[in-house]
């Protein structure tokens, strides 16, 4: 045995030197030697090619892989006689004083190297390298460990009563009780051993709990998905240069060790991670023959084939050719959903009294983005903090609705059943796109209260019953917000919110084709109704959603001139002697971003008037439910005026379309000050 450790101590070196792992080693060591202080551990970090040394010499290889921390001991013995050799430290004694950590770059592809956190039995006993993935639900805040600590004898005419020859460093899974403890003795004469706490190394910690990626179907609310499975989170241990490198709400690939915490009568399964590396969601590049077909069918118009997506859009949930303009809104917003910073958001609040059918839609919809939240009633929409389970006492931020759906879209179901504080936060969060954590210093051990700001990267739906809002409030004075009774909403909440759709179809006088739906669904849930179902399937939308995200459009100068000029004069004419513009600030961005996503959806990557035309009457329209109408004087539904049966209704709505167009351009005209657009007389 021991001529095979010297021959694996031999191949390590010669993979260091080939690597360049001794070189960044003497560099690591030059920092130690410059500082002139006595560490009581020297830690220094190797990365690790698995695949390099296994081709190297194979036993090291597997050694490493199953074994890594006797493997460590292996590198531990040749950087010891590495550093006396060159005589790197002048302060280092012993071999003990190396603490070595060995980061392997990946783990082989095979089923083995994976644990599944959603699968039984979680192997921890192991203590092996594995490779896992999961979303980050909750984070603790930083806090010290001990990294490495010297012990002396306590009798002093024992030798080992000075120097290092007891050290003590921390090892996967080991608690902080486990790494200084006070039942050590001698191995020469026999005598307790006490810390030399001058000597004690503390390194950070953050500890995270993540969750199989699975969750994010159980939490839609609505899936065809009628597999069952059981999913608890874990928890990992990010230490030193890795705390910090998780974000609540992201999806990661781990490498790590997992081992038992024991924490009282409880155990934990966890995960002591060596590397942290970030999932980009992945998905199809391409969308569905049919899509491809009608789009080469509609290419005479900029607005054919997004009329036809919106009229044949969510057919399993509602008939053809109904809410056309709160589908094509929904899929508006779909496509404008990604997890940049900054990015363009478009959130929707639905004005209803079909609250059944109008949850059922917006529930289908959500289930064709990974991340589709429907928020459950009982929890929060934004992160919370709670003690830290694993007896440290200190604070851990939960994620919550509003974060898990990140890139996507976070349905928040009725508004008007959140209190007034809810409502408050939530206009906060629309106009910044932050939530602050606060985190009081006295009740979580610490010195000082710390605030942690999140970012909420997603946009929010939500749906208002009109019919309930005045059963409500019939004590009070109702007042009238344009042309809709929404009273139970605070205005500047109203606002913030990009489109304010009201659907067309109230209660009282249901359509005949959506009653029809209805009834035929209760029979028989899984019957397909339209031929329309089969040939546009709810994976084609799948695919053709994320194909459409990912473009990158940009504004043509037509378009952002339009877009200027409706803006400029709209806030001239929606003013009034107290308040000032009725239009805030807030209207260009979502102008701007409701173009880009209907260039998106028509598979464009140039913003051009058409799109800026459909933004402005889907805004100006919302614009007339919140304050009434304006000089603009657009019709009660301006997307969709008529039904489109036929290629004769598309062509008399793209006629309407060019006179909303000419009428656009003439408003402008009037009430823009100064602003000159080119137009095509026809």
């Amino acid at each position: 045995m021991h001529h095979e450790i010297q021959k694996m101590r031999e191949i390590a070196l010669v993979y260091l030197d080939r690597s360049g792992g001794l070189q960044k080693f003497v560099h690591d060591c030059k920092k130690y030697n410059d500082s002139k202080q006595n560490y009581a551990v020297y830690r220094f970090i190797i990365s690790i090619n698995p695949s390099d040394i296994a081709e190297l010499d194979a036993t090291l290889g597997n050694y490493i892989l199953h074994n890594p921390i006797q493997a460590a001991q292996i590198f531990q013995s040749v950087c010891f006689i590495a550093i006396k050799t060159l005589s790197l430290i002048e302060q280092l004694q012993t071999e003990a004083q190396i603490s070595i950590l060995l980061k392997p770059t990946h783990l082989p592809p095979l089923p083995s190297y994976v644990l599944s956190l959603s699968a039984f039995p979680f192997n921890y006993t192991s203590q092996r390298f594995y490779m896992s993935e999961g979303i980050a639900i909750a984070m603790g805040t930083i806090t010290k460990y001990t990294q490495g600590a010297r012990f002396l004898c306590t009798e002093e005419t024992c030798p080992f009563s000075e120097g290092f020859r007891y050290i003590r460093v921390h090892l996967p899974g080991a608690t902080e009780s486990a790494t200084v403890r006070n039942d050590f003795v001698c191995s020469l004469c026999s005598s307790p051993l006490q810390e030399d706490m001058k000597f004690r190394v503390l390194g950070d910690k953050q500890i995270v709990e993540m969750i199989d990626a699975k969750v994010l179907n159980a939490l839609k609310g609505y899936s065809n998905d009628k597999s069952h499975f059981r999913i608890q989170t874990f928890t990992v241990f990010l230490r030193d240069e890795l705390a910090n490198k998780m974000k609540i709400g992201n999806h990661y690939k781990i490498i790590g060790i997992p081992a038992c915490v024991q924490n009282g009568l409880q155990a934990t399964a966890c995960i002591e991670v060596n590397s942290v590396q970030l999932c980009k969601p992945n998905g199809p590049s391409f969308v569905s023959d049919n899509f491809k077909y009608l789009l080469s069918l509609t290419s005479s118009s900029c607005w054919r084939f997004t009329a036809i997506l919106a009229n044949i859009f969510a057919s399993q949930v509602v008939p053809p050719g109904t809410y056309n303009t709160l589908k094509l809104a929904i899929l508006l917003s779909l496509v404008q959903t990604c997890e940049k910073e900054n990015a363009d958001y478009l959130d929707l609040l639905i004005v209803t009294s079909d609250t059944l059918v109008i949850d059922r839609l917006l529930n289908y919809s959500i289930c064709l983005l990974p991340r589709g939240i429907r928020h459950p009633p009982s929890s929060e929409i934004f992160p919370s903090v709670s003690k830290d389970k694993h007896g440290t006492g200190s604070a851990h931020i939960q994620a919550c609705s509003a974060v898990l759906a990140k890139g996507g879209i976070c349905y928040i179901g009725d508004l008007s059943s959140y209190k007034k504080d809810k409502l408050e936060l939530l206009q906060s969060v629309l106009e910044s796109r932050m939530t602050t954590v606060f985190i009081p210093g006295k009740k979580y051990g610490e010195e000082a209260d710390q605030q942690v700001t999140i970012s909420v990267q997603t946009n929010f739906w939500s749906f208002v019953d009109v019919d309930s809002s005045s059963k409500k409030h019939i004590q009070k004075d109702n007042f009238l917000i344009g042309q809709m009774d929404v009273s139970l909403i605070p205005p500047n909440l109203l606002d913030i919110f990009g489109l304010l759709i009201y659907n067309e179809f109230p209660s009282c006088r249901l359509s005949s084709p959506l009653a029809h739906h209805i009834l035929k669904k209760a029979i028989n849930p899984e019957a397909m109704l339209y031929k329309v179902s089969q040939q546009f399937r709810m994976q084609d939308y799948e695919e053709f959603i994320f194909f459409a995200k990912n473009l990158h459009v940009e504004l043509s100068s037509e378009a952002e001139n339009l877009i200027q000029g409706y803006y400029l004069a709209s806030r001239r004419v929606r003013r009034d002697s107290i308040h000032g513009s009725t239009l805030s600030a807030s209207a260009l961005k979502i102008l701007i971003s409701l173009s880009k996503a209907h260039t998106k959806l028509s598979l464009r990557k140039k913003v051009l008037e058409e799109d800026a035309l459909i933004a402005i009457l889907l805004l100006e329209s919302s614009l007339t439910l919140k304050h009434g109408k304006s000089a603009l004087c657009i019709a009660p539904n301006p997307v969709f005026p008529f039904d489109l049966s036929d290629e004769n209704s598309l062509q008399q709505r793209d006629s309407y379309l060019m006179q909303c167009h000419h009428q656009l351009l003439k408003f402008i005209g009037a009430y823009g000050p100064g602003i000159h657009i080119n137009t095509n007389e026809e």
